[in-house]
């Protein structure tokens, strides 16, 4: 195990924006305790140190963003294909709902269980020749790269997938599955 420097605490906590009180605050210790350790004044019982470090990694987690978490390509139809071209894309990728872009803006999305609800109110065989807008639900919501991971994780409480936007074009797309392959990625 790496002993941390106090000079390496310091710039790690720097780094992160984290204040000396916040991360005493975190960690159950004073903050003129922080200030000693970081001086180099005071060596730190190991049960201390192991707190500022859980505190430090944490804070480091949890300013993941979107752009780290985010796949692509990100597949997509367009509202006047056909609802096929969307099942197809759907089956090949092994994905249950996609975005519909026109000229580049995200306008809706189409899912499986859209084009199921629709089927079920009119017969199979006159569903086979619509078009994908007829399937259409209110699109998924938009995120820059930079949206920190906690943020994404609420948004997705209500929605199936979030696009990440960057100068008005979609990146990415990052889907409740993603965020919990990133949790077992994460586990020991």
């Amino acid at each position: 195990m790496h002993i941390p420097t106090p000079d390496e605490l310091r710039a790690r906590r720097e780094r992160l924006g984290i204040r000396q009180t916040e991360l005493a605050e975190r960690a159950g210790i004073s903050q003129s305790m922080v200030a000693r350790i970081e001086a180099g004044s005071v060596d730190p019982r190991t049960s201390t140190l192991k707190k500022i470090v859980h505190v430090l990694n944490t804070a480091e987690t949890s300013r993941m963003t979107a752009a780290h978490v985010m796949h692509t390509p990100v597949f997509s139809v367009q509202a006047s294909e056909p609802v096929t071209r969307a099942l197809e894309i759907m089956n090949l990728n092994n994905i249950s709902q996609i975005p519909v872009i026109e000229d580049g803006v995200p306008v809706g999305c189409i899912s499986e269980s859209a084009i199921v609800s629709v089927i079920e109110e009119q017969s199979a065989h006159r569903a086979v020749g619509l078009a994908v807008k007829n399937f259409m639900e209110p699109g998924f919501p938009t995120v820059p790269p930079g949206m920190d991971v906690d943020t994404v994780v609420r948004i997705l409480q209500n929605n199936h997938a979030v696009l990440v936007m960057e100068a008005g074009t979609v990146t990415g797309v990052i889907t409740k599955h993603d965020l919990i392959s990133l949790i077992v990625d994460r586990a020991p």
